[in-house]
């Protein structure tokens, strides 16, 4: 069978864009690519890569996991079920950290000033940071408490290439992640921490049942990781260093008064594209 015709069945069990996703997978021809195989029959081994991703798509499996890789920004990121499915609203954050360092690069730069991406899962702030910023610029440290979701991270970092070689890793949770000597000298902390409340009604299922808990849920009112990165970030920022978090789209107003009381200056709350509370930024004094 040819790939035009495999197309067109796939589309019928799962979306005609996502069909061109999971059909470029199999045949592994992207782009343009795929669209040179249309008339060319499929092998043999091709056919079963599909079958087996159309068999995961129909328990309920999220697409991102199905196809075992997902984009971000510039980057294509390896992802499964150890890591979160890299969003959108994600890409804002990225965009606000990687325009601070911008910021800080042209008012100093001595040696590579020093990040942290605080819970990374995948790499998708911090990777970003290293990939689309000038090299020699940065020193990307990417934490995580998870050795499952660091290893993920590594293998992303690996994909980057020569500009992979400014990322550290670090094991642990939050500040404790870091070696001891980076307290006080961080230019920026980014995160995109668990923000979600236990037990929120409002998690879609495909989300509770496939995507890793720890990187989704933060106590009863989803604060608890979001207060432990706030209450660290002036000790380790450098001052006039920045603090740049994703947060939920009600917590704004709490997430201001946070950073506030931990003595961070020129607090701002960002909206995302759908009008909602998304990034908070904050700096140490300098």
């Amino acid at each position: 069978m040819i790939w035009r015709e495999l197309w067109d069945q796939t589309a019928a069990r799962a979306g005609r864009t996502e069909a061109r996703w999971l059909c470029e997978e199999a045949s592994g021809c992207f782009g343009e690519e795929f669209v040179d195989v249309l008339d060319t029959v499929a092998t043999g081994v091709s056919l079963a890569h599909l079958d087996a991703m159309l068999a995961r798509l129909q328990t309920g499996e999220p697409l991102q996991y199905v196809l075992g890789h997902w984009s971000f920004r510039r980057l294509d990121l390896l992802v499964d079920r150890r890591v979160l499915i890299p969003r959108p609203e994600t890409e804002l954050v990225a965009e606000k950290a990687i325009a601070i360092v911008r910021q800080l690069a042209s008012e100093r730069i001595e040696r590579p000033l020093i990040v942290a991406d605080l819970g990374t899962g995948s790499g998708a702030l911090g990777l970003s940071l290293a990939a689309e910023l000038p090299s020699r610029l940065v020193e990307v440290w990417l934490t995580d408490s998870s050795a499952d979701a660091l290893d993920v991270a590594r293998a992303n970092t690996a994909g980057l290439g020569m500009a992979g070689e400014c990322v550290r890793f670090g094991l642990g949770d939050w500040f404790q992640a870091l070696p001891e000597h980076l307290r006080g000298e961080l230019a920026l902390i980014v995160s995109n921490p668990p923000y979600i409340a236990d037990n929120d009604p409002a998690v879609e299922s495909v989300v509770s049942e496939w995507e890793p808990h720890s990187a989704l849920f933060a106590g009863g009112d989803g604060m608890n990781a979001i207060r432990a990165v706030v209450a660290g970030a002036a000790e380790w920022l450098a001052p006039g260093g920045w603090l740049v978090l994703e947060i939920g789209a009600a917590q704004g107003a709490a997430v201001r008064e946070l950073m506030t009381a931990a003595d961070l200056q020129g607090v701002d709350i960002h909206r995302d594209l759908s009008d909602r509370d998304r990034v908070a930024v904050g700096r140490r004094s300098a």
